[in-house]
């Protein structure tokens, strides 16, 4: 494995899951890893896990729905630590929803969070970006972003919203030798996950679903997605005419669910 001195990366949602994990395995790298999320206390905690490691993880708690607080993060990790080279932008929540739960407040906190929430970030980096005409930035979607599955509509209409934003920018940002990818995780074990009630096929845990985001970090790839078999499938159900495509997905929904609507 290569190892990476004092390269800087950003990453966001870094107290928990998957964010967690890349920090970790990005530090021990030797990379000069700024950690990121609300929780201060988690990140500090973080931070002093890394002190015997090859690189080192900083503690930046901030709130991505804040813009201005952002800016001034981003200010800072490029004053204390350095340029940022990479920002993982992974923060983020999933809240499952029923068809007869339908609730727009559910709507408005997950397009917060995680879709402004991404946009607020890439605003505080590019003026660096642009002025050093280089940078990465690998935003965090989802598999679920391929296609509305039950129970995940205000979800997976945010995923489905930074890949096509990503898909959007990436023709200007390669003018500005600025790379974007996307990242579309199957189902990894964190907190998010435990929320759902359905069968979750190939679920990772977040220390290998780590590794492989790290590698799909170091590629030209604009598009990262794990496992593999997730991406094959999802990308299958895609393709499919509405028709069939519907004929699949009304088989994800869970049960009880289903009966709780039959009784309505």
């Amino acid at each position: 494995m290569k190892h990476y001195p004092n390269r800087i990366v950003w990453i966001t949602g870094a107290s928990y899951g998957l964010g967690r994990s890349l920090a970790e395995h990005m530090a021990q790298d030797g990379w000069q890893v700024a950690a990121s999320a609300r929780s201060t206390d988690d990140l500090q905690a973080l931070e002093a896990e890394s002190a015997s490691w090859k690189g080192q993880i900083h503690a930046c708690p901030c709130d991505i729905t804040e813009l201005e607080q952002l800016q001034e993060t981003v200010r800072r990790i490029e004053k204390d630590i350095g340029p940022i080279e990479i920002a993982v932008l992974n923060a983020g929540t999933h809240q499952p929803m029923n068809a007869h739960e339908f609730d727009a407040r559910v709507f408005r906190k997950l397009t917060d969070i995680n879709l402004m929430g991404t946009v607020n970030c890439i605003e505080a980096l590019l003026p660096g970006f642009y002025q050093r005409q280089s940078g990465q930035i690998a935003v965090v979607s989802s598999v679920a972003g391929y296609r509305g599955l039950p129970t995940s509509a205000a979800y997976g209409m945010t995923k489905a919203g930074l890949i096509n934003m990503a898909e959007a920018l990436k023709p200007e940002f390669d003018l500005a030798n600025i790379r974007i990818q996307v990242v579309s995780p199957g189902f990894v074990r964190t907190p998010l996950t435990d929320k759902n009630d359905f069968p979750m096929p190939f679920i990772m845990e977040p220390e290998d679903a780590a590794r492989a985001f790290y590698k799909g970090l170091l590629s030209r790839r604009f598009e990262i997605v794990f496992p593999w078999q997730m991406g094959i499938i999802f990308k299958f159900i895609r393709m499919l005419p509405a028709p069939l495509a519907f004929a699949l997905t009304k088989n994800m929904i869970p049960d009880d669910k289903s009966d709780a609507q039959e009784e309505k």
